[in-house]
């Protein structure tokens, strides 16, 4: 894992970010943890960027409080997490990996309705987060077996949005940049 101590402080960020419900702090954590991870293509920091926007839309439909499972599972949640921290402050990498495997079974252990939407929503964040990696120049391939959806997924959901359509290679005319030069020149 690169960059330990950022990851860490964005944990520390999320814990809190968890108690007071601030969903718009979770998402901005998520997107400066996707940004640094697409910068250093690693997977530790891609998959708790991911997790940490799972959490946010979870958090974000407040008709999930009215599951009786709902408290225990915002307080598993937040287990996990302390525990990770724990893990990263003593550098064992391996046990702080096994923590997030630990937290994503969590939810297999939910029942009925509140175990199918909550992994219909940490499905979709998964999509939405490759998107945005795949965006940030990682290819569409090493993206999806990072966040092991397939690649159809992330080409359907990355053709919706537009990011496939992106021309980055689109430059101004000759008659434009004689333009600017000029007004450069004339100042």
């Amino acid at each position: 894992m690169q960059e330990i101590k950022h990851v860490l402080d964005v944990l520390k960020e999320v814990e809190k970010a968890i108690i007071s419900e601030d969903i718009i702090k979770l998402k901005d954590l998520s997107n400066q943890t996707i940004h640094t991870a697409s910068i250093s293509q690693d997977t530790d920091n891609i998959l708790v960027a991911v997790l940490i926007y799972s959490i946010s839309k979870v958090i974000e439909r407040s008709n999930y409080r009215e599951y009786p499972e709902w408290k225990s599972f915002v307080q598993s949640i937040k287990t996990h997490i302390d525990h990770a921290i724990n893990f990263l402050e003593n550098e064992d990498i391996n046990k702080f990996r096994f923590e997030f495997k630990k937290l994503r079974k969590s939810i297999t252990k939910l029942s009925g309705n509140f175990k199918f939407h909550v992994q219909d929503v940490f499905r979709k964040a998964e999509i939405n987060k490759a998107s945005r990696i795949y965006e940030h120049g990682i290819s569409m391939e090493q993206t999806a077996k990072i966040l092991g959806i397939t690649i159809w997924e992330l080409s359907e959901y990355a053709g919706t949005t537009g990011i496939s359509n992106v021309n980055l290679n689109r430059t101004m005319s000759e008659k434009k940049r004689i333009q600017i030069a000029m007004e450069i020149f004339e100042k």
